[in-house]
Order: C-alpha cells, then sequence, then structure tokens
C-alpha cells in the first residue's frame, strides 16, 4: 500500500468503530498512580487512565553506529528514516550502509537515476517477492498463525535462539516502483552498484571493510532456502493446500573485486546512507519494566506491571507482531485481557 492508501486505511478503520483519536498530543511521561493506573502527561494536559498500551513500535529511533564520528566531517550523513528521495544527496557518489529492505531498494532507486553507489553488505537475508503462487507475506502470516496447528513453530518467539534475535533485520524482499519485484545483490553488483564487505573502520579518509563479501553473500542468498523455505514447504504439505512446485535454488556465482579498503576522496563519495535499521525506545514510561535490551518484560503482551501492556513490537509473541498484517492476534489478546479486568471490578 502507498503511504496515503495506509493513511487512508487507518483513517476508516477509525471512523467504523468511533474511536477517540486524539492526534497532536504528544506523551512525554507515564508513571503510576496512586491507587492504581497510571498518571500520563501529554501537551495537551494531563489523563489519566486504568489500563495503557504501549503501542509505539519497534521504530522510533534510528540506529547509527558509532563509526559516523569517524567519517570526515565535510560527508553528508544521513539514516534511511531521514531520506526521502534522491535529490537530497549533493553530487557525486553515495555510500550505503546496510542491505535490509531500505538499503537494497534505496540501492535500487539511486542507481536507477545514474546515481554511482557503493555498497556496504550487511547479513540480512534475501528472500522471492512470491514463492509457490503468492506472496511472501501471505505465507509468513499463514505460518504464523495455523503453523503451530500442525506443529510448526518456527516463527514463534519461543523458537528464537536468543533475546537479541527479536532484533535481527527483515529480509531483503523487493525493490522500489511499487516493490513487485525481486531483488538481489549480485544483479546490483552486475548493474554497477559497488559491493563491499561489512564497514568495519575510518581511516584518515579510508573505509575499511571486512574481506569476506563471498561468503556474506553466499549467507545472505542461502537464508531463505536453508530456513523458510522448509517451513512453507511443511506447512503447504500439512494443510493440504494446492500450490505450484518450487522451482530450484536461484544459481549465481557472479563475484564483485572492490578491495577492502576505499578512499573517499578518490572515489568521490560526498554522502553516507545508514541503513542501519531501528532500536526502541521506552524513554517515556517512568515504570521499571524493561529488560537489558530495553524491551519490556511480559507474557503475550501483558507486562509486569498490572495494567501496562505492550503490542507492535518485533517478536512479541512471533514474527508478524511488528507489523499490520500480524498485529491483529496480539491485540485481540490484550483486548481481552483488559476486558476481564474490568469486569473483574
Amino acid at each position: 500500500m502507498l503511504r496515503d492508501e495506509l493513511i487512508g486505511h487507518f483513517r476508516h478503520y477509525a471512523e467504523s468503530i468511533d474511536a477517540p483519536v486524539r492526534t497532536g498530543a504528544d506523551v512525554t511521561r507515564i508513571a503510576p498512580a496512586d491507587g492504581g493506573g497510571f498518571t500520563v502527561a501529554t501537551t495537551q494536559g494531563g489523563w489519566r487512565a486504568r489500563n495503557l498500551v504501549l503501542a509505539t513500535g519497534g521504530y522510533q529511533e534510528p540506529k547509527i553506529p558509532a563509526l559516523l564520528a569517524q567519517l570526515p566531517s565535510h560527508l553528508l550523513q544521513l539514516h534511511t528514516d531521514s531520506y526521502r528521495n534522491p535529490g537530497q544527496l549533493p553530487d557525486g557518489a553515495v555510500l550505503i550502509v546496510g542491505t535490509g529492505q531500505s538499503g537494497g531498494e534505496i540501492a535500487e532507486e539511486l542507481l536507477a537515476v545514474g546515481r554511482e553507489i557503493h555498497l556496504a553488505v550487511s547479513t540480512c537475508p534475501e528472500a522471492p517477492r512470491r514463492y509457490r503462487g503468492q506472496d511472501l507475506l501471505y505465507w509468513m502470516m499463514q505460518l504464523a498463525q495455523f503453523g503451530p496447528d500442525y506443529g510448526l513453530n518456527g516463527l514463534t518467539v519461543g523458537q528464537l535462539p536468543c533475546p537479541a534475535a527479536r532484533f535481527a533485520c527483515n529480509p531483503l524482499v523487493s525493490g522500489a516502483d511499487g516493490g513487485h519485484h525481486d531483488i538481489h545483490l549480485r544483479d546490483l553488483g552486475r548493474s554497477g552498484v559497488r559491493l563491499h564487505g561489512h564497514l568495519e573502520a575510518g581511516d584518515d579518509g579510508d573505509l575499511v571493510f571486512s574481506d569476506d563479501l563471498p561468503e556474506r553473500l553466499g549467507l545472505v542468498e542461502g537464508a531463505f532456502y536453508q530456513r523458510m523455505k522448509p517451513m512453507f514447504d511443511s506447512y503447504i504439505a500439512a494443510a493440504g493446500m494446492s500450490a505450484p512446485e518450487p522451482g530450484p535454488p536461484r544459481q549465481d556465482d557472479w563475484l564483485p573485486s572492490e578491495p577492502a579498503r576505499l578512499n573517499l576522496e578518490a572515489a568521490n563519495v560526498t554522502s553516507v546512507l545508514w541503513a542501519t535499521g531501528y532500536r526502541l525506545d521506552f524513554s517515556i514510561p517512568d515504570i521499571p519494566v524493561l529488560d537489558e535490551w530495553n524491551y519490556p518484560r511480559h507474557h503475550r503482551g501483558v507486562t509486569e506491571h498490572p495494567g501496562l501492556y505492550a503490542v507492535g513490537l518485533p517478536w512479541l509473541t512471533g514474527h508478524g507482531s511488528s507489523i499490520v498484517a500480524g498485529v491483529g492476534r496480539d491485540a485481540e489478546y490484550i483486548a481481552q485481557h483488559i476486558a476481564g479486568n474490568v469486569g473483574a471490578r
């Protein structure tokens, strides 16, 4: 959905349930109230609430590595959160750091307008836009919602190897101009994008990259076939669904030949785009419910503090918890929990 379509979707939803939406009101502090509930300080006055849901999502604060300080001050540096179009960038080459969805899509957009691009490759996996006749997101949501019925729990939070995995990057799925086509890093390289390894350091006008780009590309390309494809195929078989047979894995042995060091002046790099993701920001609640990852301690969105809930966070209960298509199940559980508390009182 385009931006205006998504805004219209939310507006229609709010109108259909007659929700008392308040816009333009910044919440500045949330604290426990005497006798239970919460006090909420806002730019439009103070409120009281018996229950409170933290629904600000997991993408509030752009995450920029400390390496920023090692780069020359004359470079324009933007996080993708602030990027809007190629016209923002000065003439010259562009370095994009990170190859999740934003990094890959912006690289394709800049390439289309003739910009010279250097791309520092992360380990975000590539995945096809469509698989076995359906959009990738369709299979992800089917598996997240119905997979446990068949013993397929790979997209539930309990299957993550460690808490840090909640913050792993989302896959690179599609390119610019509507996102209807696959995008591959090697294809970008063949089209003129200079591919580099992980950006490790700045050294007196030089950038130093890891020298593991071939292995890195293999990891990026193999992740879908090693993890997601088997889960989708198992679900289709277990649910008895009719779907076209999968095609063979994509085979591509093209390799770039960029050195591990890049001199910014010689390469005429004038801007850096940090496609490095986001971090959580729960600085507003003055309530000790956060773990060492700044993530609310909770069970299915019900936090340790009575009446305080969280929804819309990465891997709250599963892979789809932080997106519009997947937040509904978590929201329903929390709404029922709140209703039960109100009913009991």
